[in-house]
């Protein structure tokens, strides 16, 4: 496996791969339905803007996972989203995306931040494993195509200790 970053003709390889990702219904808060072409512009803006970092997984070439760091409302934070494809979890692809997407942290950044599902064990367990530590919890946050609501931890890992 190889963790590259995206171009913009990756875009719609990396919106199709998620888009089955989406609809395990399971792993991701991205509404199930969304459209591909919705989810393809997102990455190209993504890969088009300055602040924004995507990176993708391939394995024999074929695209199988990517994760973004993405610019949040607060100055000097930046969060974290990633899937990977069912088939080609637990291989250590993730740990690879994670750590190439945390090499490119630029200067000035202090902390990134991520949403998990609280019953994503083997997720959690990676972000900690990377320095990433709980700071809590929203409950009831994600309505699901169903009506029902999840929860959503929320994990970060911190480039400067906080001052007061």
């Amino acid at each position: 496996m190889e963790v590259r970053p995206a171009r913009i003709e990756d875009c719609e390889g990396i919106a199709r791969g998620m888009k089955v990702v989406v609809e395990e219904g399971r792993w991701l808060a991205t509404a199930q339905g969304t459209p591909v072409e919705d989810l393809t512009e997102r990455f190209r803006a993504a890969v088009q803007w300055d602040g924004h970092l995507l990176f993708v997984l391939e394995d024999d070439g074929e695209l199988v996972g990517a994760a973004g760091l993405h610019p949040t409302p607060a100055d000097g934070v930046l969060n974290l989203g990633m899937w990977i494809l069912a088939e080609r979890r637990g291989r250590g692809g993730g740990r690879m995306l994670i750590e190439a997407a945390l090499a490119a942290v630029p200067a000035g950044v202090h902390k990134v931040e991520l949403e998990v599902f609280p019953d994503n064990e083997a997720a959690i367990a990676l972000y900690r494993s990377l320095g990433f530590e709980e700071e809590g919890l929203r409950r009831a946050h994600h309505r699901r195509e169903d009506g029902s609501l999840r929860s959503a931890l929320l994990m970060a890992r911190l480039y400067a200790e906080p001052a007061g």
